[in-house]
């Protein structure tokens, strides 16, 4: 009877381990491995600008869907602007003769939290209670909130040796997340710029002459998308900063 119950108990430790390697020990692992495996542009956070000049060259002043601003151009090809591109009810693409693009896209509030509902597995509840779980309630009633609460979450963050894998899954996700939503060209730096009342991040930076920069501003009526595209800028310089805050400084609701 003893050698019996030694077999069982050695068989019921050996379960637990297992059990153990499979509940807390892969998960672990998993997460040590993305932490440490994960791409720069994931490390990233947002920064302040250290440029908050605004440019005074001659330029236009524009207004579409409801919005006013101003560039700091003055040959905008008029003939070149696309409304609507892809039947996308609230955007344009302007076109410069010197071979520079800014497209401009209103949106709605809370677009990016919506759209993940709408992907996400499950329902948009699912989501909702995903991210406030990760961020707290007010990330769910806002896409800057959101947004800013998610670009500053980085690999040194992840709890790798939690005990629970919610925390594990969510973590991942919140990793893969991140770096699935910041365009390439943010890894020359991720920085908060604001207008008035509001806020955001411009994703990208001048200094390096990446093929875009974007400058994303959002408040609670809606959210309103700058993307400079310049891989055909005949300007070596490409654009500045201070044209950047001339039309992010500009910014407001008619």
């Amino acid at each position: 009877m003893k050698i019996v119950r030694r077999v069982l108990i050695a068989a019921a430790v050996t379960l637990a381990l297992l059990a153990l390697g499979v509940n807390w020990v892969v998960p672990v692992v998993t997460s040590i491995y993305a932490a440490r495996n994960a791409p720069a542009i994931a490390r990233l956070v947002p920064g302040e600008l250290k440029d908050l000049s605004i440019s005074p060259a001659p330029g236009h002043k524009l207004s579409y869907f409801g919005y006013e601003f101003e560039v700091p151009w003055t040959d905008l090809d008029q003939t070149q602007t696309r409304l609507h591109p892809e039947n996308h009810p609230n955007q344009v693409v302007l076109t410069f003769r010197s071979g520079l693009h800014l497209q401009v896209t209103v949106l709605p509030a809370k677009e990016f939290i919506d759209n993940l509902g709408a992907s996400f597995p499950g329902s948009p509840q699912a989501m909702n209670n995903f991210i406030e779980a990760s961020f707290g309630h007010e990330a769910t009633q806002s896409d800057y909130i959101f947004l800013k609460r998610l670009y500053e979450f980085t690999p040194a963050k992840m709890n790798c040796w939690s005990l629970s894998q919610r925390v594990h899954y969510r973590e991942g996700f919140l990793l893969i997340l991140k770096s699935a939503s910041l365009p390439l060209w943010a890894k020359g730096g991720i920085f908060n710029i604001q207008s008035g009342s509001y806020k955001g991040f411009q994703q990208g930076a001048p200094q390096i002459r990446p093929p875009g920069i974007a400058a994303s501003l959002y408040s609670n009526d809606g959210a309103v998308e700058f993307i400079f595209s310049q891989k055909n800028y005949q300007n070596s310089a490409g654009v500045s900063q201070s044209e950047i805050n001339r039309v992010v400084q500009s910014l407001h609701k008619l």
